[in-house]
């Protein structure tokens, strides 16, 4: 017996020992973690870096409505990169990266026409491979006291002069023009200095506007820390599409347009089409389809000669077509459906032709689409709020 158990405590002792360390060495031909990590930066990254310097400006649009006279301090919400970020060597910071934020204060408005503010910080980005960033990063609704101060006098002025045009009226309307010549105008200058106060009185009382910030408004996010990142390959940001043997559509150009009531929520897209295959195409099976799966159909206000023609087998033309949509920020594919079945026939991104396009049309649809986001982010208050 005595035996029998000093062979077992000998095993366990010696023999464990040399049992393979299945923990610290793959087996032959297996593949470990560190591989597919390695392969999955090769197949995302170019190997360069760049860094997303200070005073960076990165631009972004809110998941959520963010209110002055609702939302508080220390309330958290998300944002979304609406433009790839670029460095010397590439994009660093793909559009469609989640930002975390936070309110980090908010002024209610005051009176003598002083707005609301909100102040917000930024502290991590996640990108669509699903790297966390740690960042510092700013945004705040308030204007520069100069600015401020100027465009509330510049109002109050409004205010005085227009009390004082409607008090002189109402004194020749009440008075008549007789007693204002027989009073050499004193009538008019009476009623003017009354109507005048009054206006004071209404700029003194006015209350600035609450500040919103709504889903599709563009804010301007001013980066505080250095950050090193990898340079993402082109072909890795790459949206998936779905492609007809046979039919090519090239998406040359992308613009960002207002319509005819000055809404930026215009995409304009130029269109070299080759339908070289078995299927006939018709303009009314054509829609813009967002990332939610919503479809837009072509806009009367824009180029409408594709939308009232058919793409027959042979056809090889030049194009435009516009669509309006509910938040131009979004990410969306040019979609042709089977009429019949409703299948999709094509689908082609607009995001992966938006990266082809020159600089110089980026910098002006980034243009067009900050014209729509008020400067101050008003909120339209009540028309007797005063």
């Amino acid at each position: 017996m005595k035996k029998l158990l000093s062979s077992i405590l000998i095993f366990f002792i010696l023999g464990w020992n040399t049992l393979p360390a299945l923990s610290q060495e793959p087996l032959k031909g297996g593949v470990s973690e560190n591989d597919v990590f390695e392969q999955e930066m090769t197949d995302l990254f170019t190997g360069k870096i760049e860094s997303l310097d200070r005073h960076d400006i990165i631009n972004m649009t809110v998941s959520q409505v963010l209110d002055s006279s609702i939302s508080i301090e220390g309330d958290e919400f998300f944002a979304e990169v609406t433009d790839d970020v670029y460095g010397d060597k590439g994009i660093i910071i793909p559009r469609g990266t989640v930002a975390h934020g936070m309110i980090t204060g908010t002024t209610a408005a005051k009176r003598l026409g002083r707005a609301a503010v909100i102040n917000l910080s930024f502290d991590y980005l996640v990108t669509p491979d699903g790297r966390e960033i740690p960042i510092e990063g700013k945004m705040t609704t308030k204007l520069h006291p100069v600015a401020e101060t100027s465009k509330i006098i510049a109002q109050d002025v409004g205010y005085t002069i227009a009390g004082g045009a409607v008090g002189g009226f109402m004194a020749l309307n009440w008075l008549g023009l007789e007693a204002a010549i027989a009073s050499e105008g004193y009538t008019l200058a009476g009623g003017a200095a009354v109507g005048g106060a009054i206006g004071l009185g209404m700029a003194l009382l006015r209350k600035g506007h609450e500040v919103l910030i709504a889903p599709g408004d563009e804010i301007k996010v001013k980066i505080n820390t250095k950050v090193d990142l990898p340079v993402y390959k082109a072909e890795a940001l790459k949206q998936e599409e779905v492609l007809y043997d046979g039919l090519t559509i090239n998406i040359n150009d992308v613009k960002h347009e207002k319509d005819p009531f000055g809404e930026v929520n215009t995409i304009t897209l130029t269109l070299l089409i080759s339908n070289m295959s078995d299927k006939t195409l018709s303009g009314f099976d054509m829609s813009l389809v967002n990332d939610y799966n919503v479809k837009f159909s072509p806009s009367i206000f824009g180029d409408t000669k594709l939308m009232f023609r058919q793409v027959k087998p042979g056809d090889k033309f030049i194009s435009k077509v516009s669509f309006s949509v509910d938040n131009i920020n979004r990410k969306f594919w040019l979609t042709f459906f089977d009429r019949r079945t409703g299948d999709v026939i094509t689908k082609v991104s607009v995001d992966n032709a938006y990266r082809s396009i020159p600089e110089k049309s980026r910098k002006k649809n980034s243009k067009v689409r900050a014209s729509k986001t008020k400067k101050s982010f008003k909120k339209e208050n009540d028309s007797f709020d005063f």
